[in-house]
């Protein structure tokens, strides 16, 4: 092999052809290592895009948002109270989120700004949630944000209730008592009283909106809470209190 080094007197001279090689072989190389970095770089990027992909599987769809509710206009109080009663036969027409906006407001939503509501609470622990069975699925109202949460995909209908009718009309509303909320255990008699009462509250409203509208509603203890409770995916310190059909008059 020829030495890639030549002497002209004393000095030694590096031939210029393996010089040209030698850098030809250190181009390589860092063209090696960039390529190397560019992979590593991409595949940080895919895993970073995988695992935000699974992040918003995991947390489900996003809540639908309602309409902003109305806050003004209704009939008169006392012709409510008159026209107030119970009814047990639907139509199988959907309520329009405009509607069923109106109606969870009136019901429970939030008429101040410290976070009170249209209904009383025991110490005003607020520990009644609203969930709303539809024939699209069943959701969990965020009364703060005036959304719907999907928690059970698929019609639900016919589990809210003993009788026919709720399997068809077009909305459910289930009161389910959060007991983390309620400050006493559920093994306090005087605390079962509290949910009770605080359940019925809105329940009314439920009923005074409807005869303000013109819809029709019923509220129902008659309940498989066993089977609903699983089907609503409830945690074991969420209790069911009661359910109220809502809908339009069957003609």
């Amino acid at each position: 092999m020829l030495s890639s080094w030549t002497e002209r007197g004393s000095v030694k001279f590096r031939d210029p052809l393996d010089s040209q090689r030698s850098q030809a072989q250190n181009e390589r190389g860092r063209g090696r290592f960039m390529s190397r970095r560019a992979s590593s770089y991409l595949a940080l990027i895919a895993g970073f895009c995988l695992a935000a992909a699974a992040a918003v599987s995991s947390q489900g769809p996003a809540p639908i948002s309602l309409p902003a509710p109305a806050m003004e206009g209704g009939k008169p109080l006392l012709q409510v109270l008159r026209e107030r009663k119970s009814s047990r036969e639907f139509a199988s027409e959907a309520l329009p989120d405009r509607v069923l906006s109106n109606l969870l407001w009136a019901a429970w939503g939030v008429n101040r700004p410290d976070g009170r509501r249209t209904a009383p609470s025991a110490s005003n622990r607020q520990e009644i949630e609203i969930f709303v069975v539809r024939a699209d699925g069943a959701y969990l109202w965020d009364a703060k944000a005036n959304t719907l949460q999907l928690v059970a995909p698929g019609d639900l209908r016919a589990t809210t209730g003993t009788q026919p009718f709720p399997a068809t009309a077009p909305v459910n509303l289930v009161y389910v008592a959060d007991m983390t909320k309620a400050g006493r255990p559920a093994t306090d008699p005087q605390q079962m009283l509290n949910i009770g009462a605080d359940a019925g509250f809105i329940s009314e409203n439920v009923y005074l909106f409807c005869a303000s509208e013109g819809l029709a509603t019923v509220v129902r203890a008659s309940v498989p809470k066993d089977a609903l409770a699983k089907a609503l995916k409830l945690r074991e310190n969420q209790i069911i209190v009661l359910t109220q059909t809502v809908g339009y008059p069957k003609p």
